[in-house]
């Protein structure tokens, strides 16, 4: 399976998605869930996967041929168009013609074609925006009242998120969140899995250098875990016990 997570925040976005699949017990891989597309000075484009591998690998890849076809004056692409919107109806689109190409093989093999996407990026002219695409190629969009997105394994992590996202929050301290998140998931579902591919993105900086992958020896991470477990058990023997 997969957990993904985006925060749209004042400062920027912070993307985060896991590596792990697997299609069986003793079937367990690796794969990067995190793909950017970056045309520095104008836009950064960070989409985010899960579901049927297959099907994810090729909207992908469908995006991404898409750049070098536009080039030859063929088709839109993500660095065509004006404004997030546009590419998240670009990235819909592509899993419809994904669908169109695979869907009735998968049906005939008794295989769902089941996807999901977050898409969160800034396009030079609006502020950075945040969606999540759903198998049909239709979309929802972060907000204010909503500012973060979860695909996959999502309900072990959220909590935290709802408890503590604020727009506000630093992008340090938006990531400390994530990885908080992530570590719930990972202590509560084997099916999530280390290592997490991670962006940072800074508001009208239009380049994805803050980029890090964190391994399962990462110190920072082995660090928040063991402190996030003592500070959890320090905050249960502080509350009142319940009395009858």
């Amino acid at each position: 399976m997969t957990y993904c997570v985006g925060l749209k925040l004042e400062r920027g976005l912070v993307m985060a998605a896991d590596t792990r699949t697997n299609a069986g017990f003793d079937n367990v891989a690796t794969y990067k869930k995190l793909h950017v597309w970056e045309k520095p000075g104008d836009r950064v484009i960070c989409l985010m996967a899960a579901g049927n591998l297959a099907v994810t690998q090729s909207v992908v890849s469908l995006l991404s041929e898409r750049l070098s076809r536009e080039e030859n004056g063929a088709s839109k692409s993500l660095f065509s168009a004006e404004t997030m919107f546009q590419a998240a109806r670009l990235v819909g689109q592509a899993v419809r013609d994904v669908r169109a190409i695979d869907g009735d093989a998968l049906a005939a093999n008794s295989e769902n074609f089941s996807v999901t996407f977050l898409l969160g990026g800034q396009i030079r002219g609006e502020a950075p925006r945040l969606f999540q695409i759903y198998s049909a190629g239709n979309f929802i969009e972060a907000s204010p009242d909503t500012p973060f997105l979860q695909i996959g394994e999502h309900k072990y992590g959220k909590p935290i998120l709802d408890r503590v996202t604020r727009s506000d929050m630093r992008l340090g301290q938006a990531a400390k969140l994530v990885l908080l998140s992530f570590n719930s998931t990972l202590r509560s579902n084997l099916s999530v899995g280390m290592p997490i591919d991670l962006l940072l993105y800074n508001t009208d900086s239009f380049s994805a250098h803050r980029q890090t992958r964190i391994e399962e020896d990462n110190p920072y991470f082995a660090d928040l875990s063991h402190m996030w477990s003592e500070k959890l058990r320090d905050a249960v023997a502080e509350i009142p016990d319940f009395e009858i």
